[in-house]
């Protein structure tokens, strides 16, 4: 069965922009649009270094058992440095609220986001709850406690 991830306009949106959509047949991630509030439809320049919210205009309302992942796009990360520090975000099932991302510019040269441009990819993914419980030993592995690096080089 398909998710339903159901979705309304925040007053003041441009609701002329497309909803998040999949270009492709074979996409996991659907598109994000930069929706500005109409005083700030020239879009925002962020400067090296620099981060920002960015408003896609959107609330959301995902299902239970579902979470709505905020992803990077590939293309906008090698070319001009531009990503999501925390990605990716989590947007949870409970979460009514506006859908904003944090984009950060992490190349040499300011990035313009315009208004409606592409600027990060959802992708909805299952999540399990787990029961949390304290043990007095873990069982072994071949890895054991060995950490970043263990495991050798290729």
């Amino acid at each position: 069965m398909t998710p339903v991830v159901r979705m309304a306009w925040l007053p003041g949106a441009d609701t002329a922009l497309p909803l998040p959509t999949y270009e492709t047949a074979g996409a996991a991630g659907a598109d994000l649009r930069a929706n500005f509030p109409l005083e700030d439809r020239g879009g925002v320049t962020l400067r090296p270094g620099e981060r920002r919210l960015v408003p896609t205009g959107l609330m959301v309302e995902v299902p239970d058992g579902f979470e709505l992942q905020v992803r990077p796009r590939s293309g906008a990360a090698l070319r001009h440095g531009l990503s999501i520090p925390n990605a990716p975000g989590t947007v949870d099932s409970d979460y009514r609220g506006p859908l904003g991302v944090i984009l950060a510019n992490l190349g040499d040269a300011p990035i313009h986001i315009g208004h409606g441009d592409r600027i990060a990819q959802a992708v909805v993914a299952p999540v399990a709850q787990a029961r949390f419980e304290l043990a007095e030993t873990l069982s072994d592995t071949a890895r054991g406690t060995g950490g970043f690096g263990s495991t050798g080089r290729r």
